[in-house]
Order: structure tokens, then sequence, then C-alpha cells
């Protein structure tokens, strides 16, 4: 009897488990509507933003190779070394020239006489300087001799081991300041480069504001950026670009905030100071972390020009970093700040006739650039934040009713003070309300939904930073792994899905140098040379660079799809292009056979473009020596009857586009 009921036992488990393997075989129905149109997708739904933190400005994007090129760091020597040899008697000696330029105090002084010895500057650039052969480098100097001095100065690119791979030599100094230009060509690459200044002759020479850009920068603007790392900002063709940050905008006090002003007009009268990152953890310590401003407001708009993203600039709301020193300016001293903010505009999108329109137009840019977004304040809570934003914002609004107003929700996704900001904030006007996340990946797997029930009425949502944050490992570039970015993908789909609401967003931080960061995960990692999209870039560029115009429907059973039977979907037409847009994200590590059925349509081809992204391992990233270990794949599909199916691999990202002939 016990052996037959055993037998019985058995051949019930065996018929189960050949139940769930059926089951699990059965294609997911989906249906999508391109009949039933909801909301509009915004142009700035998908979009960047940019904060100088892990070397991203100085040392990244800014393409500035010479670190403290007018010495003015602390320690006014910091990046530079000496070089002397036997028989040569020379010194440097750093003058403080005081009242003459406020914004740059200092110079080197450089005493020679190398008749018989070499005598020169070294510097070492940020974590050493990147320089490919074949290529041209523009250098420049502001110096001038003494009476009497007979000085030329050696200009020498060399390599980690001190091979020289191009100079020049500029000579023929006068008494009077005077910026000094030269073009290097190049013989090899070094990862690790150096700049020499050798000095030759008798007496003294005094130096200035020395520089070294590749000649090749992006949209060859001098001044310009890495052409590398602002090509692949390009490439996700963003809506908009939210800058300066992020926590610099506050500073660890308000001597230290971000001041916009102090960052146009002649770049070599802009007033370096410490980045709030050069101390802000004490295990990432970075002392020579400052912000020379080379890259500064007017370079940020120009960059929201060149990339066709609107600008979203972030200023101080009068209060410092709440996690530093809490610092906030007193009420009846709120007026500067708030006519920082109004002087932006008019700088932004004034005519040339006015102050800040005409430096604008001095710079190189006399058309507006049609600012249309400014935020006040960047990661506030409490009180002390809405009793002054709403000064900022009746101030703003009185002169300028067209802009829109970016507030803040704080640092927390929920709570509290998350709670609290909503309610103060909902009473007064901004258009956007800017929420942050920074979780681990469940929760984005568990919030896909989360704005399915917002307030319709209410101040839009700007997802403005957000990065779903994995185990530490040591490769640098180890947290921005697949795991991570396959639950961005999955809780991106319902911000699409509610575009209503949420109309703006943007993943943080943007960039980081591999051997200078202070905060991962990032999304794109870059060393002197080279440079990687993360699998987080990736998708990025597939849900920017497949935006569509309008939301629609993709149902299974009536319902959305977020995270039923492990898939996520969001879908949209594209009225530009004819086009339906489909993003599928299943989070299973096994396959899952779909059938979509195309309702009310009539498709113009019988085969569908599909971008694929995936990886068996939730673990694996990409580095700069092996980039595209997760990258996207490009295939077609077929389409019969209306009907597509389609296999989503396991633990995959998969976007279809659908030419149709008319929506």
């Amino acid at each position: 009897m016990k052996m037959k009921q055993t037998t019985i036992k058995l051949l019930v488990l065996v018929l189960l488990c050949s139940s769930q393997k059926i089951t699990a075989q059965q294609p997911l129905q989906l249906t999508v509507q391109p009949s039933k149109p909801g909301a509009p997708i915004p142009s700035t739904m998908w979009g960047i933003f940019f904060e100088d933190i892990n070397f991203a400005a100085d040392g990244g994007l800014y393409a500035e190779l010479v670190k403290n090129r007018s010495f003015e760091f602390p320690m006014p020597m910091m990046g530079w070394n000496e070089i002397e040899t036997k028989g040569s008697t020379a010194s440097t000696l750093i003058i403080n020239h005081g009242k003459e330029n406020t914004a740059n105090l200092r110079y080197a002084s450089v005493s020679v006489n190398t008749a018989s010895g070499v005598y020169g500057l070294s510097n070492e650039g940020f974590r050493g300087m990147g320089i490919y052969a074949g290529k041209q480098y523009n250098f420049s100097i502001v110096a001038k001799d003494h009476p009497g001095a007979a000085v030329k100065v050696k200009v020498q690119l060399v390599n980690a081991s001190g091979k020289i791979i191009g100079e020049t030599t500029l000579e023929s100094f006068t008494t009077d300041w005077k910026k000094y230009t030269a073009v290097i060509s190049t013989t090899d690459t070094a990862q690790k480069g150096k700049l020499n200044l050798l000095f030759e002759g008798n007496g003294t020479v005094d130096i200035d504001v020395v520089s070294l850009f590749p000649a090749n920068t992006f949209k060859n603007r001098p001044n310009g950026l890495r052409e590398d790392l602002a090509q692949k900002l390009a490439d996700l063709k963003p809506g908009f670009i939210r800058f300066p940050g992020g926590c610099i905008v506050e500073g660890r006090d308000l001597t230290n905030r971000y001041q916009w002003k102090t960052t146009v007009g002649n770049v070599d009268d802009r007033k370096l100071i410490m980045n709030r990152w050069n101390v802000e953890f004490k295990q990432k310590s970075a002392p020579d972390y400052f912000q020379s401003f080379g890259l500064g407001f007017y370079e940020y708009f120009q960059l929201a020009d060149d990339l066709g993203a609107e600008p979203l600039p972030i200023l101080n709301c009068g209060m410092a970093c709440q996690y530093n020193s809490a610092e906030v300016v007193s009420m009846d001293a709120l007026q500067p700040y708030i006519q920082d903010a109004l002087d932006l505009i008019e700088f932004a999108n004034g005519p040339v006739t006015t102050v800040w329109g005409k430096l604008r137009s001095d710079m190189g840019h006399p058309a507006p650039f049609n600012l249309k977004f400014i935020g006040v304040g960047n990661e506030q809570w409490e009180a002390q934040y809405f009793e002054r934003y709403k000064v900022f914002e009746k101030a703003i609004l009185a002169k300028y009713p067209n802009i829109k107003i970016v507030s803040g929700a704080g640092p927390y996704s929920n709570g509290e003070y998350f709670d609290m900001a909503w309610k103060e904030l909902k009473q007064l006007s901004p258009s956007l309300i800017d929420e942050h996340y920074y979780k681990p990946p469940k929760w984005f797997l568990d919030n896909a939904s989360r704005y399915d029930k917002y307030d319709r009425t209410g101040p839009k949502v700007f997802a403005g930073e957000y990065a779903a944050h994995t185990k530490d490992v040591n490769a640098s570039e180890g947290r921005n792994n697949w795991e991570s970015a396959i639950a961005e993908a999955a809780f991106m789909t319902g911000l699409e899905r509610n575009a209503d609401v949420v109309n703006m967003a943007s993943y943080a931080p943007l960039l980081a140098h591999v051997e200078a960061w202070q905060w991962r995960p990032d999304l794109i990692w870059f060393d002197n040379l080279r440079s990687t999209g993360t699998p987080n870039y990736y998708v990025q560029k597939l849900f920017s660079t497949n935006r569509g115009t309008t939301v629609i429907p993709i149902l299974k059973n009536g319902e959305v799809l977020a995270g039923k039977d492990s898939v996520y979907a969001t879908a949209a037409i594209d009225k530009n292009t004819n086009e339906i847009i489909l993003k599928l994200v299943n989070i299973s590590a096994a396959a899952t056979p779909v059938k979509l059925e195309l309702e009310k349509t009539a498709v113009q081809k019988q085969a569908a473009k599909m971008q694929v992204l995936k990886s068996a391992d939730k673990t694996a990233f990409n580095t700069l020596d092996n980039p595209v270990v997760v990258a996207p794949e490009e295939k077609t599909l077929a389409i019969t009857n209306n009907k597509i199916d389609v296999t989503l691999d396991g633990s995959s990202l998969t976007v279809i586009r659908i030419a149709v002939k008319k929506l």
C-alpha cells in the first residue's frame, strides 16, 4: 500500500512539472492599440545631467590638458615640477599681483642662466595627458620678458618614459603681457604624457595661462570639448541638458557655491574655486580637484545648442548642502541670489542691447539661447527651502511669466521630507518637481508603476537623478553592470507610459575618469585616451533615440505590463516617421515567446526593425579594454496579418520599430 502511494505521488509530481513546462512555453499575448493615442511624449522626455564630479569637466569633457594652467591652486605649483640639470642657474618664483587681476592672482616668474645646463617646468596633466600620434595640438602661453632678457622656451610633449613626441619653440617675447601660440604635431601616442617647458638663455620671463588643447575638439571649437566624450552625449540625442549639477550648485558652504557670473566672459579671467568633491569623501579625496570654469555657463549653453537639447540651468537658492554645512543666507540678504536668476535669463534670452545679452553677444552668440527652463535649488528640503523658493518663483514669474521653473522634492524618493515637499510645492506654481532615486535594482523593478496613480492635475515630474546601485566591485566600471541597467530599463517603461506626468528624466552622474572618480555608478567611463558607454548608457540611448511622439496602449488582457510574467512594456507612435515603437523588458533569465497583435493598423512593410540589448550574466559590464560586452544588436522581424511573433531573450531589452501606412 505504501509503495502504491509513493508511485502515485511521483506520477502527480511528473504531471505537475510537465504542466508547468507547457505553461511556461505558452506565448504571452499582447495587444497594441495605435488607434487609442494617449499622452504626448515631450521632446524633453530623455535628457542628460552634467555635474563636475569624477573629473567630469577639468580632466574630462573640457579638453584642456594642462592642470593648474594659471598657478591658481592653493598650492600654486601643484601639477608642476621643476626640471633641472647640472650647470643651470635658474629658479621659479610665484608672484601674486593682487589687485591687477583679482580672478587671476598669480603668475610664475622664471629666471634662467642656462649656458651649459637645462632648466624647465613640467606639467603632469590630469592623471597624465592623453596624446594621440599624428595629431595637432594648440599650445598657448601668456608671457612677458623682463628688460634685457633673452629667453626662449622650448615646448615639448613627452611620453611616460620621457621620449619627445612633439615640440616647438617660442621666442622674441616683449616686455608687455602678450599671448603666444604654436601648433605642435605629434609622432607617437602617450597614455600618460607630459608637457615640458624648457627655458634657454639669460634673464627673466614671466608666464601665465599655460594651455594645451587638441586641435580636434567637438565641433572644432576653440576652448572646446573633448571630441569622443561630447560625441557620446550627442549620440544620445538628449532632449535637454541639466547643468552644472547637482551638489556642485550648493557648495559645501555658500562661499564654495557655484556662481554662474564667475564662469562667463574672458576664459583667462574666470576665478578658480575648489571643487567640493575635492574633500567630500575621505576614502576618495582628490586634493588636485578644482574648477577652472573654462567650461562655464556660456559653454554649457553652447553645448545644448550643439546637441539640439533644451538647456536646464540649476541655480543656488541661498542654501548650501544640507549634508555639509547646511548654511543658509538670511531672507533679507537673498536678493543677490534672485538677481542672479533674473540676470541669467537675460544672459540666455535678452537682446544684445541689454547688459547680459551684450555679454553673450560679445562672447560669440548674438542670437538668444531660447532658455525655457530654470531650476531653483538642487536637493534641498524642509521649511527653509520652501520659504526661499517662494520668493524666487514670485520674482522670476513676475518678469518672465513664460519661464518654466523646476523645484525639488529633496534627496529622498518617499517619506516625511518627500511628502512635505509635494504638499508645499503643489500650493505654488512650479512647472516641474525634481525627484531623485539612487536605489538597489529591486526598487526600480518594484516602482515601474510608481506614476500610474500620480495626480494628473499637479506639477509635472522631473526624474532628475536616478541610477540603480549594485554591490561594490574592484573594477572602476564594475558597478555599471547589466543587473542595474535592465532594472533601470524596466523602470523607464513606467516613466514613458506616464508621459503626461513625467516630462523629463536623466540618469546621474554622467561621466567618470577611471583613475579619478569619487562616485559610482556613472553613465560613461573614460581615461586619457578612451571612453566607453556602459550597459546603462545603451539603455538610455535605446530609449532616447526611440522616443516616439505619443503613448499608446500595449496590454495583456486589458492591463499594462509592469512586471507581469517578468515583462515590462511601453508603446508609442512616432507621427514624424509613421512608426509604432515598442519597448519590451524581460527580466526573467528564460526566453519568453510573445505574440503581438497590432489593432486597426495598416503596416507599410512586412518586416520590423528590432534592437536587442541583453546579457545572460547580470554581473557583466563594459570596460575600456572590452567596451561592447553588453551592446545592442540589430535584427529584423516578420509581420504577418498585423501580427508579430517574437521571442524575448532572457534578461533583455528589446526595441521594435514598425512602419505603418498612416497614423
